[in-house]
């Protein structure tokens, strides 16, 4: 017999995650999909700590908000670098 109303979610969307955090940068899957920001072209995340970084949330599925570091990043311009061509130095 199934049940008459669903019951409680036991966890978070998994709709973004932190993958792995390494000397070279940070390993992001977001919806699907694997992302790799490495800290020369994303230097917010250098100094930031691991609690900072994995403070991470996915807003309105078009941009990733961090927060503690007052970081947005489009995800277009992870999935199309080239048509964002600056970079913070």
């Amino acid at each position: 017999m199934p049940s008459l109303r669903n019951g409680k979610r036991t966890s978070k969307s998994p709709s973004v995650s932190v993958e792995n955090i390494t000397r070279w940068g940070i390993w992001l899957f977001v919806m699907g999909r694997e992302y790799f920001l490495d800290y020369d072209q994303f230097p917010w995340f250098r100094d930031a700590r691991v609690k900072e970084i994995q403070n991470v949330r996915l807003v309105r599925k078009s941009y990733l908000r961090w927060p503690q570091l007052d970081v947005d990043l489009e995800l277009e311009s992870l999935s199309n670098p080239g048509n964002y061509p600056l970079i913070y130095k």
